[in-house]
C-alpha cells in the first residue's frame, strides 16, 4: 500500500509541475489496490472457488470484449489485442492456481481442461500474443509443481522474463538492435510503433526527473506520425512512465513488480500455486512493456485479484489462528 501510495503521489507531483492529467494513474493504482483487497478476502474465504470464477470472468470478457474499448484498433500483437493478451494469461494463471489449491483429483483436472481451453481462445479471438502468453503461463504452472524451492523462479521471471522485453523495447526504441533484428520486430508488431517509443525516448532523455507530466506525452511528442495513433500514446508502460514521469516513476512501478514477486515469496500458499501467479503477472509486465495493456481497468483489476489470490492467508477451519 505504501508503494502504491507512492505511485499514486508522485504522478500528482509530476502533474502538478507540468499541469498534467494524473487521473488515469490514480485509477490505475485505485484498480490494483481494490483488486488486491477483494482477492485477499475471497481468497482467504474461497481458495478455489475465487480464481476459477476469476479464470471464468476473464475469459468471458476477453470474449464479449475483445477490443476492450471503443478506441481505434492497432494489429496485434499491440493496441487492445495487448490488453486481451494480458487479460488471457490472468485467466490462465487463475484456473491454474485455482487447480493447485484444490485437493479434488477429478475438480483439479476440470479446472486444467479450463485453462487449457483459454490457450487457444486467444488464437480464435486473434491475439497471437495472447495465445502465446497463456500456453506460457501453463507451462510454467505445470512445470512448477516439481519446484521445491520458490525464491529462485520468481528471481528468474523478474531478471529474466521482464528485464528481456523491456530492454528489447528500450533497445529498439534507442536504435540499438542489429539491423536484421530490429527489421523482424519492426515489420511485426512494432512497426508503425517504433517513431512513438522514440519520441517518448527523447521526451525521457530531455526530462529525467520530473518528466513532462502525465497525459502530457500526445501533446508534445511531434515526430511520429499521428494518423497511426488516434491517442499519441507509445503503448509502452516503461516508455511512457519515462517520458511522463522521469525515472522515479519507473522505478517505484518496477518497485511494486518486485514487491508483489516479494510477496509471491512469502505467500503461505503453496508453491505452484505462488509460481503461477508469478508467472502470470510477469506475462503481464511483457505485455504491458510492449502494449497499453495497463491502460484498461479490467486489466489492473484482475492483475491485482491475482496477487491477492495467491497471497491470502487461508482462513483458519479448526478455530486456531493461523501462524505467521
Amino acid at each position: 500500500m505504501i508503494l502504491l501510495g507512492a505511485c499514486a503521489a508522485w504522478s500528482l507531483i509530476t502533474a502538478a509541475a507540468h499541469d498534467g492529467r494524473p487521473e488515469g494513474v490514480l485509477l490505475a493504482v485505485l484498480a490494483v489496490a481494490a483488486g488486491h483487497a477483494a482477492g485477499r478476502v475471497s481468497g482467504a474465504l474461497l481458495p478455489v472457488a475465487a480464481p476459477c470464477a476469476g479464470a471464468a470472468a476473464g475469459l468471458a470478457l476477453a470474449v464479449a470484449l475483445p477490443g476492450l474499448s471503443a478506441g481505434p484498433r492497432y494489429a496485434a500483437p499491440l493496441g487492445h489485442a495487448g490488453g486481451t493478451a494480458a487479460l488471457l494469461a490472468l485467466a490462465t494463471g487463475a484456473a491454474c492456481c485455482a487447480a493447485w489449491s484444490t485437493s479434488v483429483p477429478g475438480l483439479r483436472l476440470v479446472l486444467r481442461v479450463l485453462a487449457a481451453g483459454i490457450v487457444p481462445a486467444g488464437a480464435v479471438l486473434g491475439s497471437a500474443a495472447g495465445c502465446v502468453a497463456s500456453a506460457a503461463v501453463l507451462l510454467c504452472s505445470l512445470a512448477a509443481g516439481s519446484v521445491s524451492r520458490r525464491g529462485r523462479c520468481l528471481l528468474g521471471l523478474a531478471a529474466v522474463a521482464a528485464a528481456l522485453v523491456a530492454g528489447t523495447a528500450w533497445a529498439l526504441a534507442s536504435d540499438l538492435l542489429p539491423d536484421g533484428l530490429a527489421g523482424v520486430i519492426e515489420g511485426r508488431p512494432a512497426g508503425h510503433r517504433a517513431a512513438l517509443w522514440q519520441d517518448a525516448l527523447r521526451l525521457a532523455g530531455r526530462n529525467p526527473g520530473l518528466g513532462v507530466g502525465p497525459g502530457r506525452l500526445g501533446e508534445l511528442g511531434g515526430t511520429a506520425p499521428q494518423t497511426l495513433s488516434a491517442d499519441g500514446k507509445p503503448h509502452s508502460a516503461l516508455l511512457q512512465l519515462a517520458a511522463e514521469q522521469g525515472l522515479v516513476g519507473v522505478f517505484l512501478v518496477a518497485a511494486v513488480f518486485c514487491w508483489v514477486l516479494h510477496a509471491l515469496w512469502r505467500s503461505p500458499r503453496s508453491t505452484p500455486v505462488a509460481l503461477t501467479a508469478g508467472a502470470a503477472l510477469t506475462a503481464l509486465a511483457a505485455c504491458a512493456t510492449v502494449s497499453n495493456a495497463l491502460s484498461f481497468t479490467t486489466v489492473t483489476v484482475g492483475a491485482g485479484l491475482l496477487a491477492g489470490w495467491a497471497t491470502a492467508w487461508p482462513w483458519p477451519r479448526t478455530g486456531k489462528e493461523p501462524r505467521h
